[in-house]
């Protein structure tokens, strides 16, 4: 046995890197991207591009900041690796881990933000093989209050169709009937065509829900 275990050895040792599979991100990689006080806040590992290797896509937290970073495994003749492939600043505050999961290639990830007046969001990005680079696909954001002090603005934002949903939630007044806190929703439906966003450009949630024109009150 500790003979086949020796040769085994010598084979990957000699066996070129093309023939090799990558192997998944060691601690110690993400950690050498990362400032040195930062930890790892949420990882998933998963095929991103098609090739058959197994990627990387993390979120760095640090004292002050939030990041999130993807990595794509490599493999040449001579080498195996991970080469960053973009990322983005995410909100400082978080109100907990972010949720990381790939769905059929489709990297998602759910975050959560703010304090009492909170934003949540959802992020899907897709490679895109002639960029080279992690497209943002689709956008969800909604903005609330944890203690139902305010109306709630959400958006939902399809970049691939331009589909772009707008819903507003006015909170019931007070003595009102029934057990929901706010009156039946608005619904909005638009087109908002736009260029490629890449991950490096990817929108503030906020600032997009913002934007948006309420109505008083």
């Amino acid at each position: 046995m500790i003979a086949r275990v020796a040769a085994l050895a010598m084979l990957m040792t000699v066996m070129p890197a093309a023939a090799q599979r990558v192997p998944v991100a060691s601690d110690v990689e993400l950690q050498n991207i990362m400032a040195r006080d930062a930890t790892v806040e949420a990882r998933i590992d998963g095929d991103l591009n098609g090739d058959g290797e197994i990627d990387t896509a993390f979120i760095e937290n640090g004292n002050d900041s939030r990041r999130i970073h993807v990595l794509l495994a490599y493999r040449t003749e001579t080498d195996l690796g991970h080469d960053p492939a973009g990322g983005h600043d995410l909100e400082s505050s978080s109100l907990g881990p972010a949720e990381l999961s790939i769905a059929k290639g489709v990297l998602i990830v759910k975050d959560l933000t703010g304090g009492t007046s909170a934003i949540e969001a959802t992020y899907r990005y897709r490679w895109d093989a002639a960029a080279r680079k992690m497209r943002l696909i689709g956008l969800d954001a909604s903005s609330y209050s944890r203690t139902f002090q305010h109306d709630t603005h959400e958006i939902s934002w399809n970049l691939l169709t331009g589909d772009f949903v707008t819903r507003y939630a006015k909170l019931k007044p007070e003595g009102a009937k029934g057990d929901e806190a706010y009156l039946d929703p608005v619904e909005k439906r638009r087109k908002r065509p736009s260029r490629p966003i890449y991950v490096d450009a990817t929108p503030d949630p906020d600032a997009l829900i913002s934007a948006e024109k309420w109505p008083a009150g």
